[in-house]
């Protein structure tokens, strides 16, 4: 879900999401994330699982364990979840802001996803790409 780390997904609550606008409110991040289509429906699909399991906890993602309490599900149950697409939870959230950080200003990216500036740079390629540079 557009860079969102571990702790943004386990801790997603139902009262986070805007099923209207399609978007939701992660972690710090100052705006709401708007959704594309895939993440959206992967989002359904999570919502659905978890009214058959009738819980009594507002987060979105519940497990067996948590479905009873208010508690998040465990970060290793989001990895393993994403076992079977290979890539584990932080290359996926790395992909994306390498991707982010390398296409727009990486100041920017920084405000949308609720970090410090300065957080970003470890995102930048250590290349110019050539095509992006003022002609001479």
């Amino acid at each position: 879900m557009h860079g969102a780390s571990s702790r943004e997904v386990k801790m997603l609550k139902t009262a986070d999401l805007d099923p209207h606008a399609r978007t939701t409110r992660l972690g710090d991040r100052p705006h709401p994330v708007p959704l594309d289509p895939a993440s959206w429906a992967v989002l359904e699909r999570c919502l659905a699982h978890r009214e058959a399991q009738r819980p009594d906890n507002p987060r979105v993602m519940v497990t067996r364990q948590t479905k009873s309490g208010r508690g998040p599900a465990s970060t290793a149950y989001v990895s393993r979840i994403l076992d079977a697409c290979g890539f584990p939870p932080r290359m996926i959230r790395c992909t994306r802001l390498l991707d982010l950080v390398n296409t727009m200003d990486s100041k920017l990216v920084a405000a949308a996803f609720g970090m410090e500036p300065e957080a970003t740079m470890i995102y930048l390629a250590d290349h110019v790409d050539e095509g992006r540079l003022p002609e001479r």
